[in-house]
């Protein structure tokens, strides 16, 4: 497939408190290990633009991004939730967290593409129409869903693996029937949604300690028939890397093969239906050579799977 990593330099100055998990180093471990790979030869390197007001507001409530622009501090740093943090360049990253799903779409839809991961950070899913939260200031995936949306794709389908349910996701699409949402998550556990499901609604909570044979189950049993009878134009992916059994966020168990098996059935499942592409962007995932390694497996899925 043809496939680009979309990030910029910027997605590194958005800085939290000392020792926060969501840290800029969490760019260069995949970048580091991308290059140790020898993968950087078989992707393309695209550099995400500059996103817009108007973008934001695709997504999210005009008080929300008023919030987040006047809450920026000239210096030092200001608590958006009490996980999330904002300094006086936060913004520069945000821009290009989301401006990097916009050009993903942009490349797919003009049959430039057919598979990007946006390695951009802050991270998105948490954050709902209306507030920012765990991590997340505004939902880049969310935000491209709906620009994809303006460019005429009716049918849109998301994956969301990252040990933490997407709760902002959900609440942004839980009433659009074009949208299938398929996530699964560690549970009971943050940020403690209930489970809730409908026609185009698919949660799949696991216990603690579950591992790639129940993620195996939980695909072909609950995604599999969903993603093929619904046939999306589009494949967005919230790929976070957080459910590695080396991760100690949580408590799943899953290793990078996992990952790669995931990405691979979903690169079966479009080829299948006629999906125009793949848009993934990175969300969470702090064991810094546990990420590496995982996001680097799901990106070479993409770049050897055959069109």
């Amino acid at each position: 497939m043809r496939t680009a990593i979309i990030s910029h330099p910027f997605c590194r100055k958005h800085k939290m408190i000392a020792d926060h998990p969501e840290c800029p180093e969490r760019l260069d471990a995949i970048t580091d290990r991308l290059l140790a790979s020898g993968l950087d030869i078989a992707v393309q390197q695209k550099q995400a633009p500059k996103a817009l007001r108007e973008h934001y507001l695709l997504a999210h409530d005009e008080a929300l991004v008023s919030l987040v622009e006047n809450t920026l501090p000239e210096q030092g740093l200001v608590s958006l939730d009490g996980d999330t943090w904002l300094c006086p360049e936060s913004f520069l990253a945000i821009e290009r967290a989301v401006g990097a799903g916009l050009l993903a779409v942009d490349e797919i839809l003009a049959d430039n593409l057919d598979a990007a991961f946006c390695s951009v950070r802050p991270p998105g899913h948490h954050a709902n129409r209306t507030t920012s939260a765990g991590f997340c200031v505004f939902n880049n995936l969310a935000i491209s869903v709906k620009y994809a949306q303006s460019k005429g794709i009716k049918r849109i389908a998301i994956v969301d693996f990252d040990v933490h349910h997407g709760n902002g996701t959900q609440d942004i699409f839980i009433d659009d029937d074009n949208v299938l949402l398929c996530s699964l998550f560690q549970h009971p556990f943050y940020p403690n949604t209930a489970v809730e499901n409908n026609d185009t609604l698919v949660n799949s909570p696991l216990p603690i300690a579950s591992d790639g044979n129940d993620l195996k189950t939980l695909y072909n049993q609950q995604w599999l028939p969903k993603l093929t009878e619904f046939k999306p134009e589009l494949l967005f992916i919230s790929a976070g890397f957080d459910a590695h059994f080396e991760d100690d966020m949580a408590s799943l168990k899953f290793v990078e093969a996992d990952y790669a098996w995931l990405t691979q059935q979903l690169c079966d499942m479009v080829k299948s239906t006629g999906c125009k592409g793949i848009i993934s962007f990175l969300e969470g995932g702090y064991n810094l050579s546990a990420l590496g390694r995982s996001a680097v497996e799901h990106i070479r899925v993409f770049a050897e799977a055959e069109e």
